[in-house]
């Protein structure tokens, strides 16, 4: 019996610095190199976060910024379907690499693999290395403690940012699927929207859904399918779809989690959540945000200067209502005095 215990203890034994660092040297081993030889594919495969479509993800190394990125890769296992579309995949890709904003994951570089009977694309993405809003909220509550009201404000603002800049781009990009497993955290607590080419692969890819390997519809997923509205595969797309989802978003960051049942939130948990909220504003600022009707959704630039989030600084107010109480700067033009006369 002593014999078998003590097998069972070696075998539980902790593994040694010599193994876990082993181990390190296996992942870091490079499997593949871009055409330029800038990306080296490491064999440690990564999930950051919902990305639909993306089936196989690894970490990589860019050897000219000394960083890791994330290699993605889309397969396509009929060639004929890939070439008969190529020209609009570039199209889509090139679109995708002029987004730049601080608060969307940095979409770097593409390129094509065509083989004899199947093509893929590799793009190299920004890796995010805090993990997700929705990792982050789980041990926030696991700890017992409530979101800081300057933290959630701070996060809704740069997700708004986000929105509004994708918003006003010509045409407006949809995320489609912004859910808090699709919102990253960076070590210096900088938000990150990811999985922006979701909606771009998922609606504008012309493959047929059973040739379409990897892509995937996320929508059936019971974990996420509160976060879409409920004219969301009824209605053509629009803004207010990816509003209503950032809406979900904040009321998740408020109360760290929605109750669910089972797998799936119902509308009585949503509402519940909501009328739990204390702040007033915050509570009218997220029922706005998931308004069932989309036309009554605010613009997320409009809800960038929502009294809950946009705040004048004490000091700045103070100089603002100086300079409107005194009288003879009110204008440059009606100075009722010589401005010589100050200086007398």
């Amino acid at each position: 019996m002593a014999l078998h215990v003590g097998s069972a203890l070696t075998d539980l034994k902790p593994k040694s610095d010599r193994e876990k660092e082993e181990e390190s040297e296996d992942d870091s081993e490079v499997l593949e190199e871009s055409p330029c030889g800038r990306w080296h594919k490491r064999k440690e495969q990564v999930n950051q976060g919902n990305m639909p479509g993306i089936e196989s993800t690894y970490l990589a190394m860019d050897t000219e910024e000394g960083v890791e990125v994330v290699w993605n890769e889309l397969q396509f296992s009929d060639k004929k379907i890939f070439k008969a579309h190529e020209d609009k995949i570039k199209n889509m890709f090139q679109n995708l690499m002029v987004v730049d904003h601080p608060n969307v994951v940095k979409f770097h570089k593409y390129w094509l693999d065509v083989k004899e009977t199947s093509a893929r694309v590799v793009f190299i993405t920004e890796y995010v290395s805090s993990g997700s809003l929705r990792q982050f909220l789980k041990k926030t509550k696991k700890n017992r403690k409530t979101m800081n009201s300057r933290a959630w404000k701070r996060w809704c603002t740069q997700i708004l940012s986000a929105l509004s800049y994708l918003h006003c781009c010509e045409p407006p990009i949809i995320h489609g699927n912004l859910t808090n497993d699709t919102i990253f955290i960076q070590h210096n607590g900088l938000i990150k929207i990811g999985s922006v080419w979701h909606r771009v692969f998922a609606h504008e890819l012309p493959v047929p859904d059973d040739l379409r390997t990897p892509l995937k519809v996320q929508r059936e997923e019971h974990r996420t399918l509160h976060f879409f509205p409920p004219e969301y595969g009824y209605l053509e797309d629009g803004t207010a779809v990816d509003i209503y989802s950032f809406g979900m978003c904040a009321l998740e960051m408020a109360v760290l989690e929605i109750q669910s049942n089972g797998e799936k939130v119902s509308e009585e948990n949503i509402i519940r959540a909501v009328f739990s909220l204390e702040d007033p504003n915050m509570k009218e600022f997220i029922e706005q945000c998931i308004s069932v009707a989309p036309e009554k959704r605010p613009s997320a630039h409009d809800l960038l200067f929502h009294r809950v989030l946009f705040e004048v600084h004490s000091l700045k107010l103070l100089a603002a209502h100086c300079f409107l109480n005194t009288p003879y700067i009110v204008q440059d033009t009606a100075v009722p005095f010589p401005i010589g006369g100050l200086y007398n």
